[in-house]
């Protein structure tokens, strides 16, 4: 029998008083327990998952854990025997996802009955990895700014009945990690959206990008005109429309991330106004996401096996047990002096404030740089925002919080975690779904940056949630 993670989810949450973040440890536990010994509907699974070498090298809290998961998915097994199967849920919601990367924004549409026939994506890369993650899409690969392109995309959106378009722009021209150009062409990208939203006339239209988009001017016939009035004065006529800016924190998804969204809803169909659902009480901390993950060491590329050993005892064994949680739960790359200053780090701090083990270079000298780099996470608050170039020590908020992990001889505290947080640590601040089909020779460092351009697909699911109803 194959685990039905997603179903044991729904149970957890309709059975259990948990909190998300409980739910999803929860679930993510008997997901390791399957991967040590894959999972069969026999009371014997426990006794013989006890047995496994890969349990047993676990610590004492992890195997407490895991035990208590599959104690509970055994619950939801012998209840769902006898309750009745829902219907897959279904709408009548049929997407054109632009600017659609490989997907990440509708990781959760298969889940809430939303489909999505369509989808555009200029770099080819991209659009065969979304085809690979989404094969039911049709996927037109090119530039919307081309007429063949742009023509075929509303051609197919109208013969699929697409009545909601979802439009993610490129955002470099006006992020603040990027050069904040007003000029970047990029940011012009904003017109064939509208007018493909005039031609196809969907219902409901979401728009995102970050929060500079709300004060962007643009050129359109000779004139500077900002992004927010150019949407009024083209679509207002026939949408109503609600423009926000948010932070997915609010959202249940454990990172801070900026973005200013609209929504649109089409005025003669009588609908009811879109609108974003309200902001989830709790907030979600790395420590909630994150924080039940064993220590992993990082593998430092300048130096020998045997030193790696002397720095890092455990480093293959802690690599082991990684590699059972997930494919891309895997030890970063990085250079001696950069772990050694991390290791002197404490959670929260930047390693330019210690006094002996800061940052140098490779001659020794000091290296001068912003206090958001070399800098460990926080546990008690969600991850800073995930930025393209996420694989870095030397770049912003990319360090695992760590752990007091032992004082050494000297009587300095030695932190554990001395690293850049694994690509299966982003996806898990990015929100995005266990079970989401990436096929796994997929290249990591694509990976990373692909996470680093997008929204998380929770908000976003949130947000869809509030249409539906739910």
């Amino acid at each position: 029998m194959d685990l039905n993670l997603d179903g044991f989810k729904t149970w957890l949450t309709a059975n259990k008083n948990y909190s998300k973040a409980t739910i999803s440890n929860t679930v993510s536990r008997m997901k390791r327990a399957d991967k040590i010994l894959p999972w069969f509907n026999d009371i014997v699974y426990q006794f013989r998952l006890e047995q496994e070498p890969a349990y047993q090298s676990l610590s004492c809290s992890v195997r407490s854990q895991l035990k208590k998961a599959v104690k509970l998915y055994f619950e939801y097994i012998e209840e769902s025997e006898t309750e009745p199967i829902l219907p897959k849920k279904e709408n009548n919601l049929k997407a054109l996802s632009l600017f659609a990367n490989i997907g990440v924004a509708e990781a959760y549409f298969k889940d809430i009955g939303i489909d999505v026939p369509v989808a555009n994506e200029l770099i080819e890369r991209r659009a065969k990895l979304y085809s690979q993650i989404y094969p039911d899409t049709h996927m037109i690969c090119g530039d919307i700014t081309h007429k063949t392109v742009f023509d075929e995309i509303v051609e197919e959106s109208i013969k699929n009945r697409v009545n909601i378009i979802m439009a993610t722009p490129p955002c470099q021209g006006m992020s603040t990690a990027g050069q904040l150009d007003e000029n970047d062409e990029r940011n012009e990208l904003i017109i064939p959206v509208i007018d493909a939203i005039k031609l196809i006339k969907p219902q409901y239209v979401f728009l995102e990008n970050v929060p500079m988009f709300l004060s962007t001017a643009i050129n359109v016939n000779g004139e500077k005109v900002l992004i927010p009035d150019l949407l009024k004065k083209e679509l207002e006529p026939e949408y109503k429309i609600s423009q926000y800016i948010i932070d997915t924190k609010d959202y249940s998804v454990p990172q801070t991330r900026e973005r200013a969204i609209f929504l649109m809803t089409h005025r003669t169909d009588n609908l009811e106004e879109w609108v974003l659902p309200d902001k989830d009480e709790q907030i979600v901390t790395m420590q909630d996401a994150i924080g039940h993950l064993p220590k992993l060491d990082p593998y430092i590329n300048d130096v020998s096996e045997e030193e790696l050993l002397e720095i890092f005892p455990h480093f293959y064994e802690r690599k082991e047990v990684a590699a059972n949680i997930s494919k891309w739960h895997i030890p970063p790359h990085h250079i001696k002096r950069q772990v050694i200053a991390m290791q002197h780090t404490p959670t929260g701090c930047t390693a330019f404030d210690n006094k002996e083990y800061f940052p140098i270079k490779a001659n020794g000298e000091a290296v001068k740089g912003y206090r958001n780099t070399y800098k460990r996470q926080n546990w008690s608050t969600p991850a800073y925002t995930v930025t393209m170039d996420n694989r870095k020590i030397s770049s912003q908020n990319n360090v695992h919080p760590g752990r007091l992990e032992y004082i050494d001889d000297n009587g300095e505290e030695i932190y554990s975690d001395a690293r850049a947080l694994t690509l299966y640590e982003l996806m898990v601040i990015m929100s995005l779904p266990e079970n989401w089909p990436i096929p796994e020779n997929t290249s990591e460092a694509f990976l990373r940056r692909i996470i680093g351009e997008g929204i998380p697909p929770l908000f976003v699911k949130k947000v869809f949630d509030n249409l539906l109803g739910d």
